[in-house]
This record gives structure tokens, C-alpha cells and sequence, in this order.
């Protein structure tokens, strides 16, 4: 059995896991942020076994170079992996691993691997955003048995910084801190030979409390606004997809409209959401797998398992160096070990199993969320037969330039028919992530702008 950890606020994470807690978060607890916790909850001292270092605030904003079109230098370049773990030991570093890296490493013996590296606490946020946290902790209430939230004042971030429940784990981490951003990149789904297309997606994403021509306050159920354009391949080239996301689902849907290029036509689309296929993901993802998990959580219950020591994919740098090809990168069965970097870090573990009466085609989730970024790092999907089926890796990385975190890559493993997923990949693009600039506006974000953005 994995080991658990006591939590240094004084949480003490039963073994059995509990299912959504009517408890309140005590002002002592609150107290706690920025002392014994970091600001948005974390425990700040490092492990016992000194593998897991003290928070000390994150990576500064020049902890690297600028590089040309929004690249930035990798502060940890040049690092060697301290081991690495493979089929013939990982025996030993079992404790410290997910179900779905063991099934991994049983699938593909002799070529899936982990360097791990030595662990960097690297993310660190604005300090409104700390001030915001301290603000509004306490204030969020779950309704409906943890289906939606109530409370939220528009824009906040990380609203269950003291979590209580499996839900609230959840819902942080679909609150966790973002930016406006626009970004181009490639999905990719190799066969089981290693061949693949790419599929080129452009994206916009605006957040209302970041957006000049919107009163966040006048819509305080929007969490954010997205529009995504395939640009590549022809056959699916000017097909856009827009979504406007609630923050509670329940009290109001998901708003999806997607612009056929074929047809020249807007249409509803209440097929995004939930298990619904991914954008030209030829079946290999959900709707909700994108960011590792997102939309309505109503149709699971969540349950708290504890904190543990887990080895996350994290400080993914390697996988956003400018000019590293997309080949070196996307290889049979699962991707290049040469670049991802694995580190021990403390993760939150939530499991989500189906409820009565709903459906999913993963009956049970399992998800593993960095303490410091709230960002579900590994994703464990079982089938209606309990089977161990997909298993997802979100490569954590921090921009320090725009104190934000996000994936460098996100790759989704299907164990029975030996195919995978990945996508995120920017490196042979001509820009990174646009992070700040000129923010977007919501004339950007209506059904009437889809089929301007699909005719260029």
C-alpha cells in the first residue's frame, strides 16, 4: 500500500476514503495560509526524508532568458537525473507510484522508463493572488452533494485552499489561477507502429475578470470563455469549436456551439461535455480529459484517499525546448523518455466513481493533484469492468516569466489497444503561449464570430 502522510494544518487523511464532508474550515485553519501553509494551501515544510524540499516561494520571474517568440530558458537545463526507473526496478519505488505507472511499465517493459530528478518546488504565484486566497477562504460552500458551488466571488482562485472533501480537491482544481492566453499546437495519436498526422489547433481562452469590455460581476457563474480552430490537416481545416463554461453546471449548462467548415454552419454542440469525443481525437479522449479533467463533476461521486508522495511528471522543460521535433518526441507505445523529467512531489489523491443512475465510459477515476499548482498531474481511468484502461500524464511546467503553471504536455495512454494520445506540443511552432498582451474581447467569444474564425 502507498504510504500517507499527515498533513502539516493537522488534516488527518483517513485511509478510507470519506465522501463530501458538510465540515467548515475553522479561522485557525485559514490562519494557517502563509505560515505553516503556503498561501494557497500546500504544506510548506519539506518531508522527513529530505527528498521533498521546503516551499520557499517558487521560481522568480528571471529565473531564465527570454528567448525569441515567447520561449523561455529552461532553469534546469543541463540537469541529470539523479535515477531513473524502469521495468527491472520499479519494484523498488513502488510506493511512490500510481497504479497506472506500474501498468505502464508492465506494458511497454523495455522501452517506458522515469528519470527522476532531483524535486524543485518551483510554482509560486502573484501575491493578489495570495491576498485573494487569504480573502475568500471559507467563503465557497458546495451544493448539491459537492455538484456545484455557491459563494465564489467572481475571478477567485483556488476556493478550497483547507479542502475537506474530494470535491472540493476537484474544484480547486478547476478554479485553479489562469491567464488569457492564445496558443498553437500539435495533437498527435500514434498507432501501435508509432505512425501518426498531426492535427494543428490554434486557441484562444479569455477569463472574464481579465477581459475590459466585461463586468465579471454581471456574470458570476462564467468561469471562461474558449474557442479552439483546427488549422491543419485540409480535411479538417476551419472546423471551430467555442465553448462558454460555467462555473456551476448544474445552475447553468455548458454553452458549446461548433462551425462545420464542410457545411458552413453553426450548430449547437451538447456533445461537448462529459465522455464526448475530444476535437479530431479519433476516439483516444473525452471531452472532459482535456487540462487533465474539466466541466460539470456531477456525474461522479468524489472521494478524499489522502495525501502521498507521488514521482509527477514536472518542470517539463525539456518538452518546451525551442526547436525540438515533434519525432523526437512522439514514439511508439508512449514518448520519448529522453525528455520528461519526473520528481517526488506530495499530491492530494481524489477518486471519482460513477454514480447510480449516470453514465461514463470511465466508471472510475483516479486523480493525483500537485499540492503546489492544484493541477491533476496523473490520471488513472477505469472501464466499467473495473480494468485499468487509460492512463493519463499532465508534464507540469511553470512559466516564471507570467508566474503561471500549465502543461508542457499532456499525453493520454490507452493500455488495451496500445495507442496514446499527446497533445500540447508547440516546439516547432512559431511561438509559445501568448500569455498577457492584448486581452481578448467577448465579441471574440459569440456564436456570430465562429464562422469568421473558420473562413481565413
Amino acid at each position: 500500500m502507498q504510504k500517507m502522510i499527515i498533513g502539516a494544518c493537522g488534516l488527518a487523511l483517513s485511509l478510507v476514503a470519506t465522501a463530501v464532508s458538510a465540515q467548515s474550515v475553522s479561522q485557525s485553519e485559514i490562519d494557517q495560509l502563509g505560515t505553516t501553509l503556503t498561501p494557497i494551501g500546500a504544506e510548506k515544510a519539506g518531508n522527513a526524508a529530505g527528498t521533498i524540499p521546503e516551499w520557499t516561494g517558487g521560481l522568480p520571474t528571471d529565473a531564465g532568458s527570454d528567448l525569441p517568440n515567447n520561449f523561455l530558458q529552461n532553469p534546469f537545463e543541463g540537469e541529470q537525473a539523479e535515477f531513473v526507473i524502469t521495468a527491472q526496478n520499479y519494484q523498488e519505488y513502488r510506493d511512490n507510484l500510481t497504479p497506472g505507472q506500474v501498468a505502464m511499465f508492465e506494458r511497454y517493459p523495455e522501452t517506458f522508463r522515469m528519470p527522476v530528478y532531483k524535486s524543485q518546488r518551483t510554482v509560486g504565484f502573484p501575491q493578489r493572488i495570495y491576498d485573494q486566497v487569504k480573502q475568500t477562504a471559507g467563503q465557497a460552500k458546495l451544493v448539491n452533494g459537492g455538484d456545484g458551488i455557491e459563494n465564489v466571488t467572481p475571478g477567485a482562485s483556488f476556493v478550497f485552499p483547507v479542502p475537506k472533501s474530494g470535491a472540493e480537491v476537484i474544484w480547486n482544481h478547476m478554479t485553479r489561477y489562469r491567464l488569457n492566453v492564445h496558443r498553437w499546437y500539435m495533437q498527435a495519436m500514434p498507432q501501435t507502429n508509432g505512425s501518426y498526422t498531426l492535427i494543428k489547433l490554434e486557441e484562444e481562452v479569455g477569463y472574464p475578470n481579465l477581459m475590459p469590455d466585461i463586468d465579471a460581476t454581471t456574470m458570476p457563474n462564467t468561469l471562461l470563455f474558449f474557442k479552439q480552430r483546427v488549422n491543419a490537416p485540409a480535411r479538417l481545416a476551419g472546423n471551430v469549436l467555442l465553448v462558454h463554461d460555467s462555473l456551476d453546471q448544474l445552475k447553468e449548462p455548458r454553452m458549446a456551439w461548433v462551425y462545420n467548415a464542410g457545411q458552413r454552419r453553426v450548430r449547437r454542440a451538447p456533445q461537448v461535455a462529459y465522455d464526448g469525443p475530444g476535437t479530431a481525437s479519433d476516439g483516444m479522449r473525452t471531452s472532459d480529459n482535456f487540462s487533465m479533467y474539466n466541466g460539470a463533476p456531477d456525474r461522479y461521486n468524489w472521494e478524499l484517499i489522502g495525501k502521498k508522495e507521488i514521482y509527477l511528471p514536472y518542470n517539463s522543460g525539456k518538452l518546451t525546448t525551442p526547436g525540438l521535433k515533434y519525432a523526437d518526441v512522439l514514439k511508439a507505445g508512449h514518448v520519448n523518455p529522453e525528455h520528461t523529467r519526473f520528481e517526488l512531489h506530495r499530491v492530494w489523491e481524489v477518486q471519482g466513481n460513477v454514480k447510480q443512475g449516470q453514465r461514463h465510459i470511465y466508471a472510475q477515476r483516479n486523480f493525483f493533484i500537485d499540492e503546489d499548482s492544484w493541477q491533476i498531474g496523473l490520471a488513472d481511468h477505469y472501464d466499467g469492468r473495473g480494468t485499468l484502461w487509460r492512463v493519463g500524464e499532465g508534464h507540469i511546467s511553470f512559466n516564471y516569466k507570467h508566474q503561471i503553471p500549465g502543461y508542457a504536455l499532456e499525453t493520454l495512454y490507452d493500455l488495451l489497444a496500445g495507442r496514446y494520445i499527446a497533445l500540447g506540443m508547440y516546439t516547432e511552432e512559431a511561438s509559445a503561449p501568448q500569455f498577457g498582451g492584448t486581452p481578448p474581447t467577448y465579441n471574440q467569444f459569440t456564436p456570430a464570430a465562429l464562422r469568421a474564425a473558420g473562413v481565413r
